[in-house]
């Protein structure tokens, strides 16, 4: 009897589909994307527990929580171009394994430390008058910090360089991959921080401590079998351009001009600083001397800023940095002025999941929109469309409900607590010191909300449309730095791109501090709009030089051009 030949076919298509399933869940880019959101998800939790941790650890005060992030934020700022030259400077697997092991390692040891004084406070407290327990603060804070220093280092190899070298010469496959990867820190941004906060609310701090070191411990061996297997499936990534060069010798970092006739980025490179660089060569007694070896980090870092100023990129990569210039995200200043404004904890969540969804879609948006316009319009497009979706903000300083009131002195509350009054009222609780207040009030206290809650939801409205544009702009961005940076400089460029985007960062805590009254909140608003008007106005400066008119011409995706010239990723022989 003979087989219907329907079902040979039913038969063949369901082993091709089992194949190809097989085939994804065992490809290299399935298993960068376990890897990273296994990655994410103990960062998400790390972050979100140790500012917790702190603030419990030092009475309900600030000062640990502040320290911290002044401290990381000045360690990348400083270290970011170091950290990303040595990134560039060794071969692939040894990087991503030393930084996983590192970053994992430190926070272990970071739990073991928080649970044991958590443990011990009372004992650690009277032993030494104290001295012991601020020991135990300083070493939790600095291994924090060298966690985090590792977590940047992973962050630049993988998602800046691993995933170009996995993609090939694909641009639409680079695109998904980045948009996928992005998905993945919406997500574990929302649900990570969620679980460990249940956590340590149904169990305790201690225990909060030792799911994080736990977890990281099981995802630190995962985490290196799947880069492992990623390694393996991709024989490119044993290739690095330059490498042997590099270890010989302190390569001098070399600009990316324009791309003029034709020229591919490493033919359009040149060395910079030649004269300064002939003075000495590597076999010469005074490049060997003690000096030579103690400045070697400083002349890297300068070479590094010179070397990302001279990018084709730079004017794009300054406009990402610009973004963070902002008090209009979901940070503990927003969301302090929320509260001031009479929204609870409940709103707030429902808030911040909207703006994951809307940021989601903005991901989702940045593969169709790039196919249909090319990268450098979807750009352009995701800056207008973010710009658009502010304006909502701006008119949420002018509308009822909003504080805004210049005449009211920024330093109002500062003067209140210094002078020691022991009643605040509620015009005089600033955007940062909301937290602190909050903190120390009684239990009963409730915040009395606004006659009009017009102001809070455009300003909100606003916040969380512009996530569509501002996701779909980071991506465009990114993947101009991956596409245009030469393999031998992609570390060292990305890590200058971290620094410039903590410097920003550090300028709007700074501008809070000035100005932390929420009657001045509209000001910051009008600010951070502004900055965030100049970064897309740069974006606009590098978009036209690149295209021209043809910026603004409407074309299929066979018509695009990505660039002056033809611009194509590095070639990894």
């Amino acid at each position: 009897m003979e087989t219907p030949a329907c079902t040979v076919e039913t038969t063949g298509a369901k082993r091709t589909c089992c194949g190809s399933m097989r085939d994804f869940f065992t490809s290299a880019k399935f298993l960068i994307y376990m890897g990273h959101a296994l990655s994410t998800w103990g960062d998400r939790m790390w972050n979100f527990a140790v500012a917790v941790f702190l603030v419990e650890l030092y009475g309900n005060s600030l000062l640990l929580t502040a320290v911290y992030g002044l401290v990381v934020a000045g360690s990348v700022l400083l270290l970011g171009a170091i950290i990303g030259d040595w990134v560039d400077r060794n071969p692939r697997l040894k990087v991503a394994q030393t930084s996983l092991l590192v970053q994992n390692s430190c926070v272990i040891l970071c739990g073991i430390l928080l649970m044991v004084v958590f443990q011990f406070k009372e004992q650690l407290v009277n032993l030494y008058s104290g001295w012991i327990l601020t020991i135990c603060y300083i070493l939790v804070i600095t291994i924090a910090n060298i966690a985090n220093l590792a977590s940047t280092a992973t962050s630049i190899t993988i998602q800046r360089d691993w995933v170009v070298v996995v993609a090939g010469q694909d641009s639409s496959n680079l695109a998904d991959m980045n948009a996928t990867v992005r998905i993945i820190d919406q997500l574990t941004n929302i649900l990570a921080p969620m679980l460990v906060g249940q956590i340590m609310s149904f169990g305790s701090h201690f225990i909060g401590c030792g799911f994080i070191s736990g977890w990281n411990l099981v995802s630190m061996c995962l985490e290196y079998a799947l880069l492992w297997s990623v390694y393996q499936k991709t024989p490119a990534l044993a290739v690095k351009a330059g490498q042997k060069e590099q270890q010989q010798e302190l390569k001098p970092l070399g600009p990316q001009k324009e791309l003029e006739n034709g020229q591919s980025p490493e033919e359009s490179s040149q060395p910079l600083m030649n004269d300064a660089l002939v003075v000495t060569t590597p076999d010469s007694p005074k490049e060997r001397g003690c000096w030579y070896q103690v400045s070697e980090p400083l002349r890297t870092l300068k070479f590094g800023w010179v070397a990302y100023y001279n990018q084709n990129i730079f004017f794009a990569g300054m406009s990402l940095s610009f973004l963070y210039m902002t008090v209009l995200g979901f940070d503990c200043i927003t969301t302090g002025y929320a509260y001031m404004q009479g929204l609870n904890g409940s709103v707030l969540s429902l808030l911040m999941g909207a703006s994951a969804v809307f940021g989601i879609c903005g991901t989702v948006a940045f593969t169709w929109v790039r196919k249909k316009c090319g990268l450098i319009r979807t750009g352009f497009i995701s800056g207008m469309a973010q710009l658009t979706c502010l304006m909502m903000c701006v008119a949420s300083v002018f509308t009822p409900g909003s504080p805004f009131d210049l005449s009211v002195s920024p330093f109002e509350d500062i003067i209140t607590h210094l002078v020691g009054e022991k009643t605040l009222t509620n015009s005089e609780i600033g955007g940062i010191h909301m937290v602190v207040n909050a903190t120390i009030a009684s239990p009963t206290e409730d915040v009395p909300p606004l006659q009009s809650y017009i102001s809070v939801s455009l300003l909100f409205a606003g916040v969380i449309a512009a996530r569509v544009g501002l996701w779909s702009f980071d991506l465009t961005v990114t993947q101009l730095i991956q596409e245009n940076v030469i393999e031998s400089e992609r570390g060292v460029i990305n890590g200058v791109q971290n620094s410039m985007n903590y410097l920003l960062d550090l300028l709007h805590f700074i501008m809070v501090i000035l100005a932390p009254n929420q009657e001045a909140f509209g000001l910051l608003v009008l600010i951070s709009v502004s900055f965030v008007a100049m970064g897309h106005a740069m974006y606009f400066r590098f978009a036209f030089k690149s295209m021209g008119t043809r910026l603004f011409l409407c074309c299929s995706p066979e018509q695009k051009v990505e660039s002056p010239d033809s611009i194509s990723l590095p070639t990894v022989v």
